[in-house]
């Protein structure tokens, strides 16, 4: 089954108003930078987003969060985006801040139809005892925390149940894709995104690069298309980096006998 479409607006054009989605990436390190700037262009609102952060103020995520298309966030770290402080601190905006590898678990629970899981991260917390506010009040008052979660001991140790997150639409980006759906992401860029994929009823990937079925060896294969329902090219100059660091100019540093063997 072919699921390639001939554009990213095509492929966001029914996601309606108020639709969860879950967006892979990691900071702007593998973001579906080309899906989500179409439903930008959608004018699409109201929006429920799992993912680990938002984007920067002017890039990815931060993009919607910029034109007040999100209603509420799922994030584990929302440190790089001043617009989402000024947005949550003002009540603009509902977050739910999640520890990362509970956040990563839920989505990947989600994707395997399993409804709740028992992890220790989080015991002896705010995220065990409830109270985090997910809501201000234009005053700063809180006007919705999070509920207090359900402990469990099992061999003499404490744990936290937490739900999966399941979407109505998943946004993700690969390096390769075939025309079944079959995913290869390059190094760090697969991050959340097949965490993400495998969690949305309707997923969506953008690739860089399209090639025909039986392309891919299977072995390479990081996601099986079933888990893909379209599949668009991607935009091949919208790459950022989020933090470049560069080392200041000077003399090499003088050879070592392991250096110049490795350089063998």
């Amino acid at each position: 089954m072919d699921k390639v479409l001939r554009s990213a607006a095509e492929a966001v054009a029914d996601i309606p108003e108020g639709a969860s989605l879950a967006v892979g990436g990691f900071g702007l390190c593998g973001i579906p930078s080309t899906l989500v700037r179409a439903l930008v262009d959608a004018g699409t609102g109201g929006l429920r987003v799992a993912s680990n952060n938002c984007g920067v103020d002017d890039w990815g995520l931060g993009l919607l969060l910029r034109e007040g298309r999100i209603a509420r966030m799922t994030s584990s770290y929302v440190g790089e985006n001043k617009e989402f402080a000024r947005q949550y601190l003002c009540g603009e905006l509902e977050v739910e801040l999640v520890p990362q590898g509970t956040l990563a678990e839920r989505l990947r629970a989600g994707g395997a139809g399993i409804p709740a899981f028992y992890t220790p991260a989080g015991v002896g917390t705010q995220v065990e005892e409830g109270g985090l506010p997910w809501r201000y009040g234009p005053d700063g008052e809180v006007l919705l925390a999070s509920p207090p979660k359900e402990l469990r001991t099992f061999h003499g140790r404490d744990y936290l149940l937490e739900e999966a997150i399941t979407a109505d639409f998943a946004l993700v980006r690969a390096a390769v894709a075939d025309r079944h759906g079959n995913l290869v992401f390059h190094a760090a860029a697969r991050n959340f995104n097949p965490l993400a994929a495998a969690a949305g009823r309707v997923t969506l990937v953008e690739a860089e690069r399209i090639v025909e079925a039986g392309e891919l060896a299977p072995d390479a294969i990081h996601l099986p298309g079933i888990h893909v329902d379209r599949v668009v090219q991607a935009d091949p100059g919208d790459k950022r980096v989020e933090r470049r660091t560069t080392r200041a100019a000077g003399p090499a540093a003088p050879a070592t006998p392991a250096t110049q063997e490795a350089g063998r």
